[in-house]
């Protein structure tokens, strides 16, 4: 099999070149002089299992585009399958018509990556599991919760956790998690606007009264919601608030926002590349799931089980 990356995310794709002990392919994906992507693949790839790593984050256009000439390049290169891995599924919270005349992005990429040419999907932590639906071609969604879990475990093993969802429809994702941390107690942020104009109402379903809370969620973008819930978790009594993110979008003021917050720390994986302001963040700490998603591109290429890893 060959790996290849575009530009969205090189260090996450050299660690998980590095977890399979193979190198990178040689390509060439650059702009020309008005911004169209150009891509060249500087090897042979005729009948190989080629898996294309490539975050569709932010510029989230530009990296979309890249995967999809990627793998258009790739088709007309005779490779015999190409996985497209994307860790962070852009367009993915337009996964329904919220009002009418909207789209359904989500689905709109999807029929993108497999009319170009890929024969299956390999992501993480997809924001609505039924995106998996949207695509005609198999796709396997990993968790990160193991990931998290473990990390968890390690640090916090010790306090008297509390899983905690930021909102009603993370029950599930906070539900695995605390599974995984020996059937810890699961609290509800159950957040809502009276009226138009007024500050939302943060009510929390559960006692929190002296427990360390760890708030899950899939992604973090501005961050207003977690550190809002961070708020009203230490004023119901909460001892500590963590929060764990799998995607890391974090945009416009999030930082600062965290760093302002009652958050202690903010743990996001890798695969998103941390925005420069991260750098220097007391806050933000970065997983890597480079292990995860190189142990499950060597189980599609050996043809054995993937789901076999949340076990």
């Amino acid at each position: 099999m060959k790996l290849i990356t575009g530009n969205s995310n090189g260090p996450l794709a050299k660690a998980i070149a590095d977890y399979l002990e193979m190198p990178l392919t040689a390509a060439s994906v650059r702009r020309f002089a008005d911004e169209e992507v150009f891509v060249e693949i500087q090897e042979n790839v005729r009948g190989e299992d080629v898996f294309v790593i490539q975050s569709t984050s932010f510029p989230a256009n530009d990296n979309l585009m890249e995967l999809l000439i990627i793998i258009d390049a790739l088709r007309r290169s005779s490779a015999r399958r190409i996985t497209a891995v994307v860790p962070y599924f852009g367009y993915a919270r337009q996964d329904r018509k919220p009002g009418p005349r909207t789209p359904i992005s989500a689905k709109l990429v999807a029929n993108l990556i497999t009319t170009a040419g890929a024969n299956r999907v390999l992501s993480v932590d997809l924001h609505a599991g039924q995106i998996q639906g949207f695509f005609d071609i198999p796709t396997d969604n990993l968790y990160g919760a193991p990931v998290m879990a473990a990390d968890i475990i390690a640090r916090h093993g010790d306090k008297n956790i509390m899983v905690v969802s930021p909102d009603v429809g993370g029950v599930v994702r906070a539900r695995a998690l605390a599974k995984r941390l020996d059937n810890a107690p699961l609290a509800i942020v159950d957040k809502r606007r009276e009226r138009a104009g007024e500050s939302e109402v943060m009510n929390i379903i559960g006692d929190v009264e002296g427990r360390f809370c760890i708030l899950i969620d899939d992604i973090v973008d501005s961050a207003g919601t977690l550190c809002n819930a961070a708020a009203a978790l230490k004023a119901s009594g909460a001892s500590d608030v963590v929060a764990y993110c799998t995607h890391g979008v974090l945009s416009g003021g999030a930082i600062a926002r965290v760093e302002a917050s009652e958050l202690r720390k903010l743990v996001v994986t890798d695969s998103i590349i941390a925005p420069e302001t991260a750098k220097d963040a007391k806050k933000v700490r970065q997983l890597t799931i480079a292990p995860l998603l190189g142990e499950a591109i060597k189980r599609i290429a050996d043809e054995s089980s993937v789901s076999s890893l949340f076990d």
